[in-house]
């Protein structure tokens, strides 16, 4: 499982022209589910992300982490995450988890994030759906985080 995590002063998400989240100073997250992920991956990466230090402390430092900083989360499904860009010049998804085990896993995700920041501090896009992502990055503060398992 990989989690793209952008730093932000505020990010949205809209389908069919209407916005269905959007948070202000907070991480937005793509989040990408690959085949053999599991509940655990999910929870291991959330727990990850949660506790990653990106947002500055007095001294301007990144030594805090979204639940301190008080900021929100938008979880974005991406399944062109789990891309094979190691050949060729076109993508292939033979990596990514199948449509319905993604969907699961992106659901739980975002139910462990609302239980750590509770349902005021979360965002979420929608599965499947066509959604364009704004959001304002700050810094630019991005990183890729993974869980441990080997596929």
């Amino acid at each position: 499982m990989k989690g793209l995590i952008q730093r932000v002063s505020e990010a949205s998400v809209a389908v069919d022209g209407s916005q269905i989240a959007g948070i202000g100073k907070g991480l937005l997250l793509l989040l990408g589910v690959e085949r053999n992920d599991a509940p655990d991956e999910a929870k291991e990466l959330c727990q990850k992300i949660l506790s990653y230090r990106v947002f500055p402390d007095e001294q301007g430092r990144m030594n805090i982490n979204v639940q301190d900083s008080g900021g929100s989360v938008l979880v974005v499904p991406q399944f062109t995450l789990a891309a094979d860009t190691s050949s060729g010049t076109r993508p292939g998804f033979s990596h990514a988890a199948a449509p319905d085990v993604a969907n699961s896993l992106f659901e739980e995700f975002v139910g462990e994030v609302e239980r750590v920041l509770g349902n005021d501090r979360v965002g979420k896009g929608r599965f499947g759906a066509d959604m364009k992502v704004a959001l304002v990055n700050d810094g630019p503060v991005t990183f890729l985080l993974e869980t441990g398992r080997q596929k």
